[in-house]
């Protein structure tokens, strides 16, 4: 029985994946197999012995220890794309209140409630302050897209269909995301370039080391007076400080985020929503489908897919008895597993093997069944980090 630990609510469509007779999910449990998330912080504490992996029904991990999973050999999945028509939709929302004024115009009309005013008397009102809320249309108008994964690609392609001249900058595009991009969006090769030419420039850009903070007064300057900054990535992407002084400064048009800031409340041009991006029930459901799939195939397969520190393997069942191992991507260190394998009168049936980074993880089908202490012996050698027998499953 593989126990799952929820530490957020998950959509009931995404726990009816995990078969009834197989897996035990709740909210409080000792030693899980494995644990299901949201936006709850997980910390080291929570990577108890034989915790064999981490889902998060969501596209960003910053919330998880990443790192110190990869050292302990635990696989930390997502779900890229599961929310990205939720996040677009949000976008096409941002950039048409930014543009229309709909906030303001919408509080004017609220502001009449209480004066009582006729048929005539309400018409005359509107019609003469309409003028205060004079906009702009997003036809014709150019929408630099930085980050070109599942939502920026989107997002780029949201900007065509509704008559934009769409930029797109991404400095580790793969070559998947670039297959789904239109070949009329047109490629910069710098953040600068992107935003000097843009009317609207969105974020859909992964939060680390090298994204944190580039959105600072340097690259604030690249942007036109007018122009609007739309950040549905990450919080820690953009300097809030250096926005509110470009607003103050009217260096900036308006910033549209959903991440909230204190020191950018209550402020001209700013437009904040309470991290929305993937608050839909359809978003809900996409993601922890995918992940309790991605988590079924790992703990009764150990297939790897959407893994943010694992390399993608999948290997088919053709009989045997599997093995998985995680160990440093050093020399030998194959052979070694072979010669003991070996050792203990073990065939090897089938087996694949890569690496991501300094990691390498392997599955092996052999055959007879491996004697009692075999794990542990290959769990001994040197540049291990776990291994584990599979126990016969399905792929979902």
């Amino acid at each position: 029985m593989h126990k799952i630990l929820t530490m957020n609510p998950i959509s009931v469509k995404g726990l009816e994946r995990f078969p009834r007779d197989r897996y035990e999910i709740a909210s409080e449990m000792g030693h899980p197999d494995a644990l299901l998330v949201r936006s709850a912080k997980v910390t080291a504490a929570h990577l108890t012995p034989g915790l064999r992996a981490i889902a998060r029904a969501g596209a960003g991990t910053d919330n998880i220890p990443v790192a110190e999973c990869t050292k302990r050999g635990i696989p930390v999945f997502n779900a890229p794309g599961a929310n990205a028509n939720a996040v677009k939709e949000l976008v096409l929302a941002g950039m048409l209140l930014s543009s229309r004024n709909l906030l303001e115009s919408i509080r004017y009309v609220d502001s009449l409630a209480g004066q009582s005013l006729d048929d005539a008397a309400m018409h005359k009102a509107v019609e003469g302050e309409k003028k205060k809320f004079v906009g702009a249309e997003l036809r014709g108008k150019t929408l630099g897209v930085a980050g070109l994964g599942a939502i920026g690609s989107l997002v780029a392609e949201m900007g065509l269909s509704m008559g934009m001249k769409v930029l797109g900058y991404d400095p580790a595009i793969s070559v998947d995301a670039a297959w789904r991009l239109p070949s009329t969006v047109q490629r910069m090769e710098n953040l600068p370039t992107l935003i000097s030419r843009s009317d609207y420039v969105s974020l859909h850009l992964p939060l680390m080391a090298e994204t944190r903070g580039l959105i600072n007064k340097e690259t604030l300057a690249f942007f036109r007076p007018d122009a609007r900054l739309l950040n549905f990535s990450r919080d820690g992407i953009v300097e809030p400080d250096a926005v509110a002084a470009a607003l103050e400064n009217h260096k900036l048009g308006a910033y549209i985020s959903d991440f909230p800031h204190p020191s950018l409340l209550g402020r001209r041009g700013v437009l904040a929503t309470p991290h929305l991006g993937a608050s839909t029930g359809e978003a809900e459901e996409n993601c922890a489908m995918m992940v309790a799939d991605q988590l079924v195939n790992f703990l009764e397969n150990g297939n790897v897919t959407n893994s943010v520190n694992f390399p993608s393997l999948v290997l088919e069942r053709t009989g045997g008895h599997r093995i998985a191992l995680v160990n440093h991507h050093v020399p030998r260190m194959l052979s070694q597993v072979l010669t003991l394998l070996g050792e203990h009168n073990l065939n090897v049936m089938d087996m694949l093997n890569k690496s991501r980074d300094e990691l390498a993880y392997n599955l092996i089908d052999v055959d007879p069944l491996p004697p009692k202490g075999l794990i542990e012996r290959l769990a001994q050698l040197d540049g291990v980090i776990s291994v584990w027998q599979v126990p016969q499953g399905k792929t979902p």
